[in-house]
């Protein structure tokens, strides 16, 4: 059997390009993504930019307006049918980003409910979800994933919960987003009007149901990198979660990768993260992959 195709510095140029505009396409786009693997398909339901979160490594410029545009599931599904088809006839590889990675840009990995906000502030957010689920069926794309990329604040509303129902039925993963372990620090890297408390409940009760990917970004805010007792909080919040009942299927350790809006935010080595990584491996038996 041949094996995968390996993600290397080779393709840095293409694995740091995420750019969300493609074409005439208004909600999708095509990335190779480190945490993917490879080729991931992103839907983007938020070309306004609306977010519940404004993180400081957030590399989305919200100084320069979104484009107010609801998504319309016809034309998300009609767009993603487009795209799914470009890649299967080789079409992605015309593009000079994509020819140059063409190993990674023939297999879909995933389709990633990812882009210029946050996915589950879109008032019909199920239906966006049955409009993927539907062209990944009709496509016969199997294996491929459906990703939800959450900052987890709306994982409690019900629309959301029964857009997270048709993700279980289509090989559907939830990556929720946690990277601090305390108020004070979720308030500093975050900077979010919503509680912590709330995106921990969401966390835990979504984990209850279908195990979840834990996503932390990890970086330097200022020079200074994330403290030993807020990492020890970090690893305590991921226990209670477990406690309560909660299964995650890896947790993702990233820091930085593109250009940001705030200067001082930075990324980490790929040794300072391995460490952050081996204390969280210690302190809570879950596995944890790298992505520096």
């Amino acid at each position: 059997m041949a094996s995968a195709p390996v993600i290397n510095s080779r393709h840095a140029r293409v694995v740091s390009d995420h750019s969300r505009q493609f074409a005439e396409f208004a909600f999708v786009y095509p990335v190779i993504s480190r945490r993917s693997g490879g080729l991931s398909l992103g839907v983007n339901l938020n070309p306004d930019k609306r977010c519940n979160f404004d993180c400081v490594y957030c590399e989305v410029d919200r100084r320069i307006p979104g484009r107010v545009q609801p998504v319309a599931p016809e034309q998300l599904r009609g767009e993603l049918t487009a795209l799914v088809r470009a890649v299967k006839q080789a079409h992605l590889l015309r593009e000079p980003r994509f020819a140059a990675a063409a190993e990674l840009a023939r297999d879909i990995k995933d389709i990633a409910f990812s882009g210029d906000g946050e996915p589950t502030m879109v008032p019909n957010f199920a239906a966006c979800v049955e409009a993927v689920a539907q062209v990944r069926a009709a496509e016969q794309l199997d294996t491929t994933k459906l990703v939800l990329i959450t900052d987890a604040a709306g994982l409690d509303k019900a629309d959301v919960r029964r857009g997270l129902e048709v993700l279980d039925r289509h090989n559907g993963q939830v990556w929720g987003k946690l990277d601090a372990g305390t108020e004070a620090y979720y308030r500093t890297v975050n900077r979010s009007h919503v509680s912590f408390a709330r995106i921990l409940r969401n966390l835990q009760s979504t984990a209850r149901v279908r195990p979840i990917v834990i996503q932390s970004l990890f970086l330097r805010m200022h020079g200074q990198a994330m403290s030993a007792p807020e990492l020890e909080a970090y690893c305590a919040r991921l226990n209670d979660i477990l406690r309560a009942g909660g299964q995650f299927k890896e947790i993702h350790a990233y820091t930085i990768a593109r250009p940001t809006p705030e200067p001082w935010a930075t990324r980490l080595t790929g040794p300072e993260l391995e460490g952050l990584a081996q204390v969280i491996r210690a302190r809570t038996g879950q596995r944890v992959l790298t992505f520096a």
